[in-house]
């Protein structure tokens, strides 16, 4: 088996707790990323054990970032708004990208 070159948990996990941070709701996130509730959960459950630190605090039905949790959401979510700048960069300029791309195969 190859070792993972990046130190991180499932990117699954991230996602599904990303959307729960940015929203402050497992519901609102399950409904964003099309899944339910208790997969959300299991996700952040999984994520919190493998880092070995709570990421939420659940007061009754409000959810509130601890400061683990607020430290990995500023990182996520700066990097995903980067990748999403760039993708969007690539989708409005793919007539250049694919005239590159065919420069490099054809040679």
């Amino acid at each position: 088996m190859v070792p993972q070159y990046y130190d991180l948990p499932s990117l699954n996990a991230l996602t599904a707790f990303e959307a729960s941070a940015r929203h402050l709701s497992f519901k609102l996130a399950a409904s964003e990323l099309g899944m339910r509730s208790g997969e959300i959960s299991r996700q952040i459950k999984t994520l919190e054990n493998d880092l070995g630190v709570p990421l939420f605090v659940r007061r009754g039905t409000e959810l509130m970032l601890t400061s683990a949790g607020r430290d990995i959401y500023s990182v996520l979510a700066s990097s995903l708004l980067k990748a999403s700048e760039v993708v969007r960069a690539i989708k409005r300029d793919r007539s250049r990208h694919a005239a590159s791309a065919n420069a490099f195969t054809s040679t």
